[in-house]
């Protein structure tokens, strides 16, 4: 059987409003606020963006391996192959990909919220050009279930990743450095919605 992720985007304006509404529903907090740090690997050739494929080391409450293979949208919900476990270093584990021929191509860095509606996650994420939040489920109908208690309107999503819409940022602001860090972003006044992007909330 091939683990899928499946889940839905938004970008919002007040994230704690967001999160008021999982407060006064049945939402159980799985995870408080935790920094996230994030190496995304390549070949020296850059095959895996190329295919459209990430393999990344995560590192936030635990350290976690992931490949994540092309996504796809149905009924309005990102569907992409999702392999992750957690391994017991992370230092060691980047020396083991490094080891291996795999370059970090970005670093990046965010903060996690999460709650859980049944079998719903959903994570309020603040990054260094926005905040957002993502639902993820096993099914696009208790995604959607979910969202009309977050209230956030279903054709405003991103279907983007992050690191897709960071690209784009650094396209259209001619941004010089490589990694979506908020030291980076401090002082520049740039945003996601400078990409005409539609806040949800």
């Amino acid at each position: 059987m091939i683990d899928q992720e499946l889940e839905v985007k938004f970008y919002v304006k007040d994230l704690a409003t967001i999160e008021n509404r999982l407060r006064r529903s049945t939402a159980k907090l799985a995870q408080s606020r935790t920094h996230e740090f994030n190496l995304r690997f390549d070949t020296p050739a850059g095959d895996l963006a190329r295919s459209y494929r990430v393999l990344r080391l995560r590192q936030d409450t635990a350290t976690r391996l992931t490949f994540k293979g092309p996504a796809r949208m149905e009924d309005g919900v990102r569907i992409r192959q999702e392999i992750e476990f957690t391994v017991g270093d992370f230092r060691s584990a980047r020396k083991f990909l490094e080891a291996l021929g795999y370059q970090v191509r970005m670093i990046y860095e965010k903060y996690r919220t999460v709650y859980d509606l049944e079998e719903v996650h959903v994570s309020l994420d603040e990054l260094p050009y926005g905040d957002f939040v993502e639902v993820e489920g096993p099914d696009s109908t208790s995604i959607r279930s979910v969202n009309r208690i977050l209230e956030l309107k279903w054709e405003a999503s991103v279907p983007e990743s992050y690191t897709m819409l960071f690209d784009t940022l650094r396209s259209t602001f001619g941004l010089a450095y490589r990694d979506l860090l908020f030291d980076n972003f401090r002082d520049t006044g740039i945003k996601v919605s400078g990409l005409n992007i539609q806040a949800a909330d």
